[in-house]
């Protein structure tokens, strides 16, 4: 029995990424009759998939979206509205050209499609959305509807 172990839940390093639904004929394990064809096959495609990081904010005047995806160029990424109110951010990270006299002693970078997707909410002005990349982050500002603020009539007491 080896001390080391190559897979782990609970150790961030850990060189697979958890898929709860493997094995399951639904689920995004390996099976070819899956319901869910789009979802990765393995577990380096699951690690880049889920790789990319955002962060969602809310201002008075925005929601805005930041994804750290250090290395790809503008063009390498997509940023698509669906059904009208689906924010998919979307990309591919190739994969390093490998060399007959190259060793490698460790890949920990991911690469492949990634894709997250966001519902937004019924105030963002999705016609508008601005999308810039600076230094690996990428900043997608979906602009707010102003908030309507309720008209008040005086009504005439009589008597």
């Amino acid at each position: 029995m080896s001390l080391i172990r190559r897979s782990n839940v609970f150790d961030p390093f850990s060189l697979d990424l958890w898929d709860p639904f493997e094995g399951f004929p639904f689920g995004s394990g390996s099976s070819n009759n899956s319901l869910f064809p789009s979802l990765p096959r393995t577990s380096s495609e699951t690690a880049a998939f889920a790789g990319a990081r955002i962060d969602w904010k809310e201002t008075p005047e925005a929601h805005v979206f930041k994804a750290d995806i250090p290395g790809l160029k503008k063009e390498e990424v997509k940023v698509e509205v669906e059904d009208g109110n689906i924010l998919q951010i979307s990309g591919e990270r190739n994969k390093e050209q490998e060399e007959k006299t190259d060793t490698w002693h460790r890949v920990e970078r991911s690469s492949g499609r990634f894709m997250r997707r966001f519902r937004l909410p019924e105030n963002a002005k999705t016609e508008q959305i601005r999308a810039a990349m600076e230094n690996g982050v990428l900043t997608v500002t979906v602009p707010k509807e102003e908030a309507m603020k309720p008209e008040v009539k005086s009504i005439q007491i009589s008597g």
